[in-house]
């Protein structure tokens, strides 16, 4: 059961009341604070008082169907489910709790994390937790796992993964105080979540252990689908670490396991992957295959096709297939004119027209675009495999036109993202 100061805190900051103007004729306001933050406990009369004033039902008699629309909301919160179903619930769900006291109240807030981040609202999500940090130290357990997972998904929707994972290990620990109240999905649901992370801050061989240990419970529970994510990962590891055999078998039962699902999303993301495999031990003919199957499906969104174009005209450049690469690079062009924000896909940009650049000959674009700003931009982001790619790239056009020199400047370059990339 929420306590009724943190009850009562919680709905005044949501009605913008200040600590006066709630006490103004009932109590004064250092006993109002004092009731807020738990350090007193005040009579039912004054509780009575102060709900009163806030428009609250303290005897709530609608506790059993909140708790069954609680549930069925945070489903949908779960797994992706059509927004304004999502919505519609929540706002039905906010309009009961409104006017009750109930126990399920602080879950529900917590929640909320997750739903505004689910509508891509990120600046509400902050502030519902910064709203939530002063009430966290009363949280009980199961509060405290959602409180800290959702946080941590917030730092992930940042790209800051350090913090997610502080986040999420915190959740991982609260989750032992309550196994006995989680169900299966929602543990593995968490150590899929620690694998990506771990994945994206490229900790192989924790993303290794935390994908089998989510695999192990969604095979369990005949949860193919999220399987077949698991192999994915997997599939990634195994690749970073050279171990190619086993890398191609993951991505095999993640591909065998979308086309059972019928999950075209799924099959095209791994037809990438097992692309990048190949490109990466330098089968450009078994990468140009599989990029292919997903370049021209149509069902996959522009941005993602997008991201695969830039990586088949590599492929097709590497070798020396410039007749397919100008067709490639040209259905990229078309592909740019559909996506309005290309500014948070401008890696691909710079792709596309550093090869039409120079298959075009256009030496002066090329330099300039590469030197000043595609490198430049890939060390913002600290993307050393393609500052490698690109760098190399460069010192091969200048050595071609004898510039040696500088030749020697962007081969020094490409060595010493190498070396960040083997210190990660």
């Amino acid at each position: 059961m929420i306590e009724i100061g943190s009850f009562i805190k919680l709905q005044r900051t949501k009605q913008e009341k200040t600590l006066g103007e709630l006490a103004d004729g009932v109590v004064s306001v250092s006993y109002l604070s004092k009731i807020e933050n738990l350090k007193t406990q005040a009579s039912p009369e004054i509780i009575q008082l102060l709900c009163d004033r806030l428009g609250i039902n303290v005897n709530n008699c609608e506790e059993g169907l909140i708790k069954e629309k609680l549930e069925q909301w945070y489903s949908m919160l779960f797994e992706v489910n059509n927004k304004e179903e999502i919505i519609t619930a929540y706002e039905e769900i906010q309009e009961i709790l409104d006017r009750n006291l109930s126990e399920n109240l602080m879950l529900f807030e917590i929640h909320k994390i997750r739903y505004f981040l689910i509508l891509g609202e990120y600046e509400e999500a902050e502030k519902k937790i910064d709203e939530l940090k002063g009430l966290s130290n009363n949280f009980d357990s199961l509060q405290q796992f959602y409180w800290f997972k959702f946080r941590g998904n917030f730092y992930t929707a940042h790209s800051d993964y350090s913090l997610a994972m502080q986040m999420y290990k915190k959740s991982e620990e609260k989750s032992g105080y309550i196994e006995f109240e989680l169900e299966e999905i929602e543990v593995a649901d968490l150590k899929y979540t620690i694998a990506v992370t771990h994945s994206k801050l490229r900790n192989t061989l924790e993303a290794i252990e935390y994908a089998n240990k989510a695999l192990d419970i969604y095979m369990k529970l005949y949860n193919f689908l999220r399987c077949a994510q698991c192999h994915n990962i997997l599939g990634i590891s195994y690749r970073r670490i050279k171990m190619y055999d086993k890398a191609i078998k993951n991505y095999n039962l993640a591909l065998h396991l979308g086309k059972l699902n019928n999950n075209n999303q799924l099959i095209q993301l791994t037809n990438q992957n097992l692309g990048y495999l190949y490109s990466t031990k330098g089968n450009s003919i078994e990468a140009i295959k599989h990029y292919t199957e997903v370049i021209y499906d149509k069902a996959v969104q522009p941005v993602e096709r997008l991201a695969t174009v830039s990586s088949l005209i590599r492929e097709y450049y590497t070798i020396k297939n410039y007749e397919d690469t100008r067709k490639i690079i040209d259905y990229g062009l078309e592909l740019i004119e559909e996506i309005s924000d290309i500014e948070s896909y401008r890696i691909f940009y710079y792709v596309i027209y550093t090869y039409h650049y120079l298959l075009n000959n256009e030496d002066d674009k090329f330099e300039k675009l590469v030197k000043q700003d595609f490198l430049p931009y890939l060390q913002k982001h600290e993307d050393y495999a393609s500052l490698i790619i690109y760098s190399k790239l460069l010192a091969n056009h200048y050595e071609k036109i004898h510039k040696y020199k500088d030749a020697s400047k962007y081969y020094k370059e490409a060595n010493f993202a190498y070396e960040q990339i083997i210190n990660i």
